[in-house]
């Protein structure tokens, strides 16, 4: 009966619990996230080699000797793919399948993030939670998508410094790596925007001061575009320029809604010790109730020569 008793037991409505609940409360969530990666990584181990060829498919290859021959003639690089040693392809097929794996579970162990966190915070933080995860993801999916389809445009530019009469080998395992760095790069800085107006919406960061920032943060989108991106210029204007325009957008977005919070509390700008300035323009005060009186408008008569208030 007691043991029955403390698992129907009430939660605590604001989330608090010992540590040891936190603990074992994070121990389920991580089993559970494992539970949906595991089958989705068995049922990627099949599918392996043709999500590896979907990886390496920006990389112009030369399978034969007449092809380099034709490609050096047109005055165009291609690389010959190669996996070293005995033990390379098969822990490039794990790390194909892992990968996926992680990629397609990802709903699975974001509820489970988010449901672990959920207890602790107010009922503004959760809706503002939840519209992250609903804009996050295509924003991130958008930014994947764009990486895709820049590395075909950004692999040939890298493989022109090659030296005259190099053949270049590019392993499987570098295609991933880049592929994967790409995507992540492009995936998470197309969340600056939401993280800006995550901020404003908190009241940490207003809109005036994003539009005081904007040539500082242009050189900084510029020069993370320059870092993350391969050594061309068309890479670093892909990611650069939608990065900008969304910066200004999450800016616009601020500025609007600051002009409707002053309008709805003309006093959310001040600081808690700071006081608010008071209205002393003068307004008419009405007349306040008269003392009880006869049905003709007479006095009421006193009591014992004293009226009620004496």
């Amino acid at each position: 009966m007691l043991k029955s008793a403390r698992t129907k037991a009430a939660k605590d409505p604001e989330g608090r619990m010992p540590l040891v609940e936190h603990l074992r409360e994070l121990r389920n969530r991580l089993v559970k996230s494992l539970l949906a990666i595991v089958p989705l990584l068995i049922v990627a181990m099949f599918y392996a080699k043709d999500i590896g060829e979907f990886i390496t498919e920006p990389l112009p290859i030369c399978r034969t000797d007449a092809e380099l021959a034709e490609a050096r003639e047109a005055g165009e690089r291609c690389a010959t793919l190669s996996q070293m040693g005995l033990t390379s392809p098969f822990t490039t097929y794990v790390k194909v399948a892992l990968l996926t794996a992680v990629v397609t579970a990802a709903p699975v162990w974001l509820y489970q993030f988010w449901a672990f966190l959920a207890p602790g915070l107010h009922r503004s933080e959760k809706k503002y939670a939840l519209s992250t995860v609903a804009f996050g993801t295509p924003l991130f999916l958008t930014g994947a998508a764009l990486a895709h389809w820049l590395l075909p445009h950004a692999i040939p530019v890298l493989l022109g410094f090659s030296l005259d009469g190099s053949t270049n080998l590019v392993t499987v395992d570098d295609m991933i790596d880049i592929s994967v760095k790409l995507v992540l790069a492009f995936g998470l800085a197309f969340q600056l925007p939401l993280v800006l107006i995550l901020l404003n919406l908190g009241g940490v960061l207003s809109g005036k001061r994003m539009l005081g920032w904007w040539r500082a943060m242009v050189m900084c989108i510029s020069v993370f575009a320059a870092m993350v991106t391969p050594t061309d210029p068309l890479s670093m204007l892909v990611l650069a320029v939608p990065i900008t325009v969304l910066y200004f957008g999450a800016t616009g977005f601020a500025l609007i809604n600051d002009r409707r919070r002053a309008a709805s509390d003309p006093d959310a700008d001040l600081d808690d010790d700071e006081a608010s300035e008071l209205d002393l323009t003068p307004e008419t005060v009405s007349a306040g109730p008269l003392l009880p009186e006869q049905s003709d408008g007479s006095p009421a008569p006193r009591r014992g020569g004293f009226d009620d208030a004496t």
